[in-house]
């Protein structure tokens, strides 16, 4: 039987009989195929492509170009999952005419189903308007990349009582404010526990725990394919840069010692046509 598009209902059922929701990142259009072949219930064209395929130090330079392009490519290949954009710095936080302006072109050329945009009550009246306007929103707490500045790096949210408490207000208010779901980065279990119990919104840990609706990894991580560093809460299901480096240095082996390509990598011509070829170039040449 074929399985049916993912939607913001079927992730809320989901939520509601304590079925894991699963989401990884995508980039690219054979990506997205193998999220639809593997069942993975949400596919997040994410803004750490800035760091894991475009090479940056963090997600501040993508622009809303390069979301596009890569979004396109992913929703290609992905048709069963349910596919988020991120909304990159600069996209949203302006206005709230930019913020519907470029939603729109996540859904109309990108062909996403929903943006996914970082803050809490900071960024509630722009879920409203991007709601309001017919765009589903996923919300983003915890450890918010494109503002790490502000939050003094990358360190876990929420560790202390007060602060703890401010982000199960915010996630309050961003489900009030309108997103179907809610991802929490770097943020210690227990407070996602409790987060996960007093929303009625699926929450999805990236770095979270154990507690949350579903579980969130960088495809890049998982597949082993970025070795800058390894979050604490990434596991590698693969070593695919490993086996891209043996890969490359068998093909130059071979080449350097005319071992490939073969007889049976090459195109031949008949005797006759290359007969006719030679005299050719003997007459005009």
């Amino acid at each position: 039987m074929e399985r049916e598009k993912v939607t913001i209902k079927k992730l809320q059922e989901m939520k509601a009989r304590k079925e894991t929701i699963t989401m990884l990142s995508a980039y690219d259009y054979p990506l997205g195929q193998a999220i639809d072949r593997a069942g993975i219930d949400m596919a997040c064209v994410g803004d750490s492509l800035g760091m894991v395929v475009l090479g940056y130090e963090g997600t501040v330079p993508v622009t809303m170009e390069q979301m596009i392009h890569h979004c396109k490519a992913v929703t290609a290949g992905c048709k069963k999952a349910l596919v988020v954009g991120d909304m990159p710095f600069g996209s949203y936080n302006e206005s709230k005419k930019d913020a519907i302006r470029n939603g729109n072109r996540f859904l109309k050329e990108g062909g996403a189903d929903a943006v996914l945009l970082e803050g809490g009550e900071r960024v509630a009246d722009i879920i409203k308007a991007l709601v309001k306007a017919g765009i589903p929103v996923m919300g983003h707490l915890g450890v918010t990349p494109q503002t790490v500045a502000m939050q003094s790096g990358y360190k876990v949210r929420g560790t202390g009582a007060k602060e703890a408490y401010q982000l199960l207000r915010e996630a309050l208010i961003l489900e009030e404010a309108g997103a179907f779901a809610i991802e929490l980065e770097c943020i210690p279990e227990l407070v996602c526990k409790e987060i996960t119990e007093r929303v009625s919104i699926p929450t999805i840990s990236l770095g979270g725990g154990r507690y949350c609706d579903g579980v969130f990894m960088i495809t890049y991580d998982a597949l082993g394919l970025f070795e800058r560093f390894t979050p604490r809460f990434a596991k590698k299901y693969a070593h695919l840069l490993d086996e891209i480096n043996r890969a490359f240095a068998a093909f130059v082996e071979e080449a350097k010692e005319k071992k490939f390509p073969q007889e049976e990598n090459v195109f031949n011509i008949k005797e006759e046509e290359y007969r006719q070829f030679c005299e050719l170039v003997k007459a005009n040449l």
